[in-house]
């Protein structure tokens, strides 16, 4: 623990990069490895995530949550142009399994009445909401758009806008996504607030009312809203 935090003082590269590839790898693993294991080890990565996010915090100085009206906007925007768009486009059947519900559905596999099934969607819920925006807008928002810029990327303010960076950075969060096009407008909104704001929390914000949202839509729809888990 204490070494972890020696590296995340000492490389704010690392503070940056190194717990959203720690979550990435876990996640990988969950599906690589299949059957209950997918389970069982995003409950393991939302625990393992929550703590790095609580390491990270001190030499992340940008990492603090925000409110305002315009994250709340966005936010909401978002998860209509993400479900809005679905049936519109094709997926992203290079990186992700073409599939039209998804891998991740406790209910298929514990039933739909279990206390099981119901614990495991309402952790997933909370990593989604409460432990990815961080992760992610620290890496793609913070991180990634300003080192496109600049090497020594923490001189460069939040609010400078580069179009170059704007649109890769955002393609490159796009392309993560099997709804790669809702993802890519996505990436393109969190960095405008971040632009607007000169800070990063509002996009956090706004990344957690999405993903929020969405967890909701897919417990209360079913079927094929599974997917977007």
């Amino acid at each position: 623990m204490n070494q972890l935090r020696e590296k995340f003082q000492s490389s704010p590269i690392y503070a940056r990069f190194a717990p959203l590839f720690i979550f990435c790898i876990l996640t990988t693993a969950g599906f690589l490895l299949g059957d209950d294991w997918k389970f069982w080890l995003y409950v393991l990565k939302v625990f393992v995530g929550a703590w790095l996010v609580w390491e990270m915090r001190p030499f992340v100085a940008e990492m603090r949550w925000a409110v305002s009206w315009e994250a709340v906007v966005i936010g909401v925007g978002v998860f209509v142009i993400w479900v809005g768009l679905d049936p519109y486009y094709p997926m992203n059947n290079l990186m992700f399994k073409d599939t039209k519900e998804s891998l991740w559905n406790p209910f298929e596999r514990f039933g739909a009445g279990s206390s099981l099934a119901w614990t495991l969607i309402c952790i997933r819920i909370a990593g989604m909401t409460l432990v990815v925006p961080p992760l992610e807008e620290v890496f793609y928002r913070s991180f990634l758009y300003r080192y496109f810029v600049r090497i020594n990327f923490l001189e460069m303010p939040l609010s400078r806008f580069h179009p170059t960076s704007f649109i890769v950075t955002s393609a490159l969060f796009g392309f993560t996504h099997y709804e790669w096009l809702a993802g890519i407008l996505c990436g393109m909104a969190y960095q405008w607030l971040v632009l607007r704001k000169n800070r990063l929390g509002d996009a956090m914000t706004a990344h957690a009312i999405t993903n929020f949202l969405l967890g909701v839509w897919v417990v209360w729809r079913g079927g094929s809203a599974w997917k977007f888990f």
